[in-house]
Order: structure tokens, then C-alpha cells, then sequence
């Protein structure tokens, strides 16, 4: 094929399960051993603190909101502070509850959940719509569900609900998570002054092998010295799903040295190459299948007459022109696109080729999913930086970043869905910062010109998706298993390549009164510019519009008032409005929305709280209420950016009780609505089992797709399906004097639909997992149990348009077990 590289090609075939995992961790060991320096002479010892540096509460995992987050504003203020709302992770909270990906992080953070995106952790769900991913604060390409987030190599982790910054660029509406790196600096921004390192192996439930090792500290390249942080992390496991196993290799390493005293340079980059397999859980989607676990069985006719084991497009179409996702009843003379269209005697009389034969039923294994043997899912990704920070006079810095970002991506799916994309993205931007001090208060300014590039080639196969051909109790065989765009470099449903630059000037004051008073204002305007175009030679379908070169712009602003009161508290209040650019899974702009200038929308958000710090910082509360909105209800990409209104209430405390004990706790009420589908009073859907309820013999119809319309009367049909109004997290941890450490945490969710139409409910549940450690001098031994009551539960799966279709069952309870080495 002339435009799919596959990852595994680079390297002689091996069976997707079968490395071996002694010599990946040789191998790894040897190079964490050629990354030896020439160290630099000992100091104080690391964790000695620095003159007039604040006393840190022992024993809080760093969880409490006591230092300096610049990935919010842009500014150095703590998480009290900060007018909006925002949690921190720290890499210590990551390793005491064996938080292993992004789905972990939901018992940590208020306004976070996540539908399944075909069971991949690419983003979190924040305040109910996908969020964006960003690395030490500049924005990576979209990743809905294109690999899994890595979490490990991170020394934080920001959540910020809402908008972000006008320092930080168009942004979507609901939130982005931030990760921060580790670094070979202290807290006082000195580097290390001896080095430090881990290494650590674990195991699990379902052949679980994860390898990583780390380590940083100074050195010296003649008389310069640099600080330096290198991880690397090798996966080859198994999974609880059939046919699933996850081959991974991240690396990540962090350099920095000051060039002269008032000049500074931070570089670095993360590499990832991560193959597996997308989940899209079980199809032939019932009441019954949720509650009792009762499937529908049966086998789709044959259409494969060429005999190579595949269906093509062309062999459907030789029986229903047109393919067999069957809009409305117009072909069988009930002309609505409502599901009430379709009958039994629809089926029969006009689509005789999509029914089963010989239908029964079983009790359905929860390990029983749609991905088939050859499935894949292959990302290689590469994030590079280059920071140069000038401080020539006290308060004045000039800070310049340049950041680089792309994937190659190729997604594989027996049931009828492939793509793939080949993006990159090149942001440079400027910071000048000036601080003021008077007795009046502190005064800070920041000016920011930036100039961002995204270059992208994405092409996808979606007309021919049949979920329901396959009978998961027998797997995929040739009446189900369908030949992909991507396997014959043909027939795609679009194929576009193309590229967008974002000239920005964004401009941000800090104003901190000495009386409590504080005022933060920004404001932001991009100018967007698109050139794309249509492969019409490699689509199915000629498009109508072949390529498209436009041009727009959007202004942003923000504007934050919080006081500070008597006993700790703070309350604030934010409006903002911020732009957005709409594209899709690959980065991707498509011709018709670069035609109709859809291709930048804007939110508004407007968010009020009260923050806290008592006991001398050892416990923090957070509540704040929130309404944001799109202003354009035109403007969505269904997958990535949709036109949403949220309103709900966020509320989070955290609490080092003493030296040894932690406990934090979240509730977060959500009301979501999908504003283009109330606007319309319809949304494009895939038809699902409970959806025909004019239909008695559902099997009349699972060898096919019917799709149409879901009614959207009012606003409690627009809610967005699959995210709990309600839920509440807890989380505690306690250490002994003798080295062992207990944790525990809890996310309870009420019931949710699992679709548009409202058709299936999935039931509430509550997880539990479970941790023990044991640390005695420089080894640390770890057991986490995760879903500790083996609770059953669900998760809704792309829920505007397959809800009704398919929902991902979760894995029952597993143990995962570490053993590191730290030196």
C-alpha cells in the first residue's frame, strides 16, 4: 500500500505477544547504564530546603494546591489562588494508587468522566465533552482514541475545567488536562545535586508486563553543567478482552542548563510507539444484554463470492446498491427517517438479505468483544521542545517556545471501520513577562506572539460499518469480516490532505492589590488560514467540492475578580470567551467546513467559586458552579469538538490529616446538552434494537445497519448520553513508621443512557480499588487490586451516534503487582 506505513513493519515480525520480557528489561537496564554522566560535585543533600522556602506538609504526596501552577493562566500562582477550577496529580498520588492511565484519574479530580472511545484512554471527558491533552503547557494534536495517553512519566498532572488561557491559544470547551514532565530541578529551580534514579517491574491479571526505569540528575560537558532526566517504559501485555494485547514503548528525557546567568535552556521530547487494538465492546445491544447478559445469536448470509474470506464493497452493493445502512423507511414505502419507520414487514419485503440465520440465544461473556483477530491499532508518536528563557533584569523575562508534535496512525477494524492519519504540528511562541512591585501590590504583564502550523493527510471507511454481522459467541468468520479502505488503498469515504497556520497576539495582566483584591484580564486573536484538499482518486465517492483555501479569525478574552478573605478563603468569579478550531480525529480540516468558514467556532464560559487553605495548608476545599456554551451551533466535529451547553457544580477537598494520613473527596453534578441537536431538532444516528420498536423479530435486520434520525423534542433530549449528572470520588491513604503504606479509592456513578434515543440505561455502579505497599530502604514492594468488589458495570461508547449500538463491558477484578529499586 502507497500511504499506510504499518509500525510493525520496521522491524522483523514477531508474534504481537511473544518478545521476550527478560531481554526487553536487559536491554532497557543497558540503556539507562550508557546515560551515565560525568556528575557533578556533590551539594546539600536533595531534599534539604532552600533559605525562606515554605515548609511543605509531610506526608501529603504533594497533593495539597501549596506550589506554584503555571499551566492555568500562565501565571505562578497555587491552585487557591486561581480563579478557576483546576486540580493537580502528583507523580507520588500517581505511584501510591497505582494509577496506570487516564481513566484511573477520575477518582482524583471533580468534572471528569469518560465515555469509552472505543477503549482507548487517548483524552479525558471534562465537564462532559472530550477534553485536549497538553504537554508543559503547549497543546499536542487531538487524541479522542487515537493511542492511550501515557501516564508514568509524568512528574504532574494538571486538570483545568473550562476554556483555557488566551496565553495558551483557540481552545475546546470543556477542559484539558496538562502534563508536566519530570525534571532533573528542585523546587527552588536549582538542578539536583547528585543523581537518583528507579527502576521497577510490573506484573498483573491477564499477562500484565510493564518495565520502567528512570534517572536524572546533574553533569557536566567540560565546564558546563546540565541537568538532566531520562525514562523509559516497555510494555508487552495481555488484556481480559479476546483478541487484545498492547505492545508499547515510550521514552521521555528532559535536558537543562544555565547557558549564562540570565539565560536559560530547557529541550527534550517523548517518544511513544504503542500498538493494539481499539474495543468497541459488545454489539447486538439489548436491555437484556445489560442486565442479564443475554445475546442474541445468529449468523449473517453469505456475500463473500469472490472466496478470499472478506466482504468488499463491491460484493454488498451487488445486493443492495447503496450498502446495507438502510436510512429510514423510504426504501419499503414509510417515508420518515425515524426509527417507527421500520417493520417487520420492511425487512422482509424490501431487505430479505439483512436478516440471521439460525438465531437463538446465550449468555454472553463479558471477554466477548468486536475486535477481531487481525484488528489493529498502530500510533508512533514523537513530541519535541526547545525552551530559551532570558532574564535579563529582576522581573523581566523573555521566554521563547518552540514545540513539535505528530503521530502516523493506522486503525483496523474487522466490523467495517478504518483510518488513518500522517499529522504534525510546529508551534513557536513568545512570552515577555514583567512584574511590578509597589506598595500599592505586584503587577504582572505578559505579551504573547505565536505562530502555530499543522500540517495533516487523514482518510477514513465508515459507510460500511456493520457492527452487528459478527456473532461474538463464534467470532469473525467470512460472513462478517469486511475488506478495509486501508487494506486495498481504495474507496474511501474521505481522504483529504492539507494544512492550517494560526498567526496569533495574545496579551495577558495579573493585578494582585495589597487590600486582597485581585484582577486577571487577557485577551487573544488568532488568524486562521486553510488550505485543503480532497483525493477524490482514492474515495469512493467524488466529492463535490475538490479543494478550498480560506481564512478567518477569532478573538478571545477572559476577565477574573477574586478577594482575599479572613480565614483562608477566596472566592472568585471568571468570564470568558475563547475560540476554537473544529477539526477532526487527525487533526484534519475538511473542505466543506473550510468552504463555509465553520472551521473556527467560540465558547463562553461563565464560573464562580470560593477556594480555601486551613490548617496551615493542610487541608484545601474547592466549590465552584459553572454554565459554558458553544455560540456557534453549526460548528461540530461529532468525534472531537462538539456544540455543547454544561452547566453543573464542582466541588473537591483535600486533607493531610497528620503525618501519616490523606484523604481527598469530589462531587461533580453535570447537565449536558448537545446545542446543534436541540437547535435542529434532530441528530443522525445509528439504529439500535430497543430503537425499532415497531419491530418484533430483531433479527430481520442484524445483518445490516438501519440509520436515521432521533427526535430531539426539547432540552432533556439533547442531554449528552453516557455522563452521570451525578457522582462522588474519595480517596485515603496511610503510611506507617515502618515502612508500610495503605490506599484506597472509590468513584460512585448513578445511571446513565447509553445513547441519544434513550433507549438502554446502563445501571449506577460503585469501584473500588484497593492498594498495599511496603518499602524498606531502597525497594518498595507494591500490590494494587483494582475493582476490588468485582463490581459489573458499563461504559457507554460514542454515544451521539452508536449509544444505542454497542457499549463496552468493564473488566472484573484484577491485581497488578510492582517491585522498584530506587537509587
Amino acid at each position: 500500500m502507497a500511504n499506510i506505513h504499518r509500525l510493525h513493519d520496521t522491524a522483523p515480525h514477531q508474534d504481537r505477544r511473544g518478545r521476550p520480557f527478560g531481554m526487553m528489561a536487559a536491554g532497557l537496564l543497558a540503556c539507562t547504564a550508557l546515560t551515565t554522566p560525568v556528575w557533578a560535585q556533590d551539594g546539600a543533600p536533595v531534599d534539604a530546603p532552600a533559605p525562606g522556602d515554605e515548609i511543605i506538609v509531610t506526608g501529603a504526596l504533594n497533593a495539597l494546591p501549596d506550589k506554584d501552577v503555571g499551566s492555568i493562566f500562565g501565571f505562578a500562582k497555587t491552585l487557591v489562588e486561581t480563579p478557576r477550577s483546576a486540580s493537580t496529580i502528583s507523580s507520588e498520588q500517581i505511584e501510591r494508587f497505582g494509577i496506570t492511565d487516564i481513566y484511573d484519574l477520575v477518582a482524583q479530580a471533580p468534572g471528569t468522566f469518560t465515555n469509552s472511545f472505543f477503549g482507548v484512554g487517548g483524552a479525558l471527558d471534562i465537564r462532559g465533552t472530550p477534553g485536549e491533552v497538553y504537554f508543559r503547557g503547549m497543546r499536542r494534536l487531538d487524541n479522542p482514541g487515537n493511542y492511550p495517553t501515557p501516564i508514568g512519566a509524568s512528574e504532574r498532572i494538571d486538570i483545568v475545567r473550562g476554556p483555557a488561557s488566551p496565553i495558551y491559544g483557540p481552545s475546546k470547551t470543556g477542559g484539558y488536562m496538562n502534563f508536566v514532565p519530570k525534571s532533573a530541578r528542585v523546587k527552588d529551580g536549582s538542578l539536583l545535586t547528585g543523581p537518583e534514579g528507579e527502576i521497577s517491574y510490573t506484573g498483573g491479571s491477564w499477562e500484565r508486563n510493564v518495565i520502567k526505569a528512570s534517572v536524572r540528575g546533574p553533569a557536566k560537558i567540560g565546564s558546563q553543567e546540565f541537568g538532566y532526566s531520562v525514562y523509559a517504559e516497555i510494555e508487552d501485555s495481555g488484556s481480559y478482552y479476546d483478541n487484545m494485547s498492547t505492545k508499547q514503548t515510550i521514552l521521555q528525557a528532559a535536558f537543562d542548563t544555565d547557558v549564562t546567568d540570565t539565560l536559560r535552556i530547557e529541550f527534550g521530547g517523548q517518544y511513544q510507539k504503542f500498538i493494539g487494538q481499539q474495543n468497541g465492546g459488545w454489539n447486538r445491544l439489548t436491555q437484556d444484554l445489560v442486565d442479564n447478559g443475554t445475546y442474541i445469536t445468529g449468523s449473517a448470509q453469505p456475500l463473500d463470492t469472490s472466496g478470499d474470506g472478506q466482504i468488499s464493497q463491491g460484493e454488498i452493493n451487488a445486493v443492495i446498491p447503496g450498502g446495507f445502512s438502510i436510512f429510514g423507511g423510504f426504501g419499503c414505502g414509510n417515508f420518515s427517517a425515524f426509527a417507527t419507520a421500520f417493520t417487520d414487514a420492511c425487512f422482509t419485503s424490501s431487505y430479505p438479505a439483512l436478516a440471521l440465520t439460525n438465531v437463538g440465544t446465550t449468555k454472553l461473556s463479558r471477554r466477548k468483544v468486536l475486535t477481531g483477530k487481525d484488528d489493529t491499532l498502530e500510533n508512533r508518536g514523537t513530541a519535541l521542545y526547545f525552551d530559551t528563557i532570558f532574564t535579563p533584569d529582576s522581573g523581566l523575562e523573555i521566554k521563547n517556545q518552540a514545540f513539535y508534535d505528530s503521530y502516523e496512525n493506522l486503525n483496523e477494524n474487522s466490523y467495517g471501520f478504518s483510518q488513518f492519519h500522517n499529522s504534525w504540528v510546529f508551534e513557536d511562541k513568545i512570552v515577555v513577562s514583567k512584574t511590578f512591585d509597589s506598595s500599592a501590590g505586584k503587577f504582572a504583564f505578559q505579551v504573547s506572539p505565536s505562530f502555530r502550523y499543522t500540517k495533516f493527510e487523514h482518510a477514513d471507511d465508515f459507510n460500511y460499518e456493520y457492527f452487528h454481522r459478527v456473532d461474538l459467541s463464534q467470532g469473525y468468520d467470512a460472513r462478517s469480516n469486511r475488506l478495509l479502505s486501508t487494506e486495498c488503498d481504495c474507496d474511501y469515504t474521505s481522504y483529504v490532505k492539507g494544512h492550517y497556520s494560526d498567526i496569533a497576539l495574545a496579551g495577558l495582566a495579573d493585578l494582585d492589590f495589597s487590600f486582597g483584591l485581585n484582577l486577571l484580564l487577557g485577551a487573544r486573536y488568532d488568524h486562521v488560514k486553510v488550505d485543503v484538499t480532497n483525493i477524490g482518486s482514492k474515495m469512493e465517492t467524488a466529492p463535490a467540492i475538490s479543494s478550498a483555501q480560506e481564512s478567518k479569525g477569532g478573538f478571545s478574552w477572559s476577565a477574573s475578580a477574586s478577594y482575599k478573605l479572613p480565614f483562608g478563603l477566596i472566592p472568585y468569579v471568571t468570564a470568558a470567551k475563547q475560540s476554537t478550531i473544529i477539526a477532526g480525529q487527525g487533526a484534519e480540516i475538511l473542505v466543506e467546513d473550510a468552504v463555509a468558514g465553520t472551521f473556527i467556532s467560540a465558547s463562553k464560559l461563565y464560573e464562580g467559586g470560593i477556594k480555601g487553605s486551613f490548617f496551615n495548608n493542610k487541608l484545601y476545599a474547592a466549590l465552584s458552579v459553572y454554565k459554558q456554551k458553544r455560540t456557534d451551533f453549526n460548528a461540530q466535529a461529532i468525534v472531537t469538538n462538539q456544540s455543547v451547553e454544561t452547566k453543573g457544580m464542582e466541588a473537591e477537598f483535600r486533607w493531610s490529616v497528620n503525618d501519616h494520613l490523606l484523604l481527598t473527596g469530589a462531587y461533580t453534578h453535570t447537565n449536558v446538552y448537545n446545542l446543534t441537536a436541540l437547535n435542529s431538532g434532530v441528530l443522525f444516528s445509528f439504529f439500535g434494537i430497543e430503537d425499532l420498536v415497531n419491530v418484533t423479530n430483531q433479527s430481520l435486520h442484524l445483518g445490516g445497519q438501519p440509520i436515521g434520525l432521533v427526535p430531539i423534542p426539547d432540552k432533556n433530549a439533547s442531554k449528552r448520553a453516557g455522563i452521570p449528572e451525578d457522582m462522588i470520588s474519595l480517596t485515603g491513604t496511610y503510611s506507617f513508621d515502618n515502612g508500610i503504606a495503605l490506599s484506597g479509592s472509590l468513584v460512585n456513578v448513578k445511571s446513565v443512557f447509553s445513547g441519544q434515543s434513550q433507549a438502554v440505561k446502563l445501571p449506577g455502579y460503585t469501584v473500588v480499588d484497593l492498594g498495599a505497599s511496603f518499602e524498606t530502604g531502597n525497594w518498595l514492594f507494591r500490590l494494587v487490586v483494582k475493582n476490588a468488589t468485582n463490581e459489573k458495570y458499563f461504559r457507554a461508547n460514542f454515544t451521539e451516534l452508536f449509544g444505542s449500538t454497542i457499549v463496552l463491558p468493564e473488566r472484573p477484578r484484577s491485581f497488578q503487582a510492582t517491585v522498584s529499586y530506587k537509587f
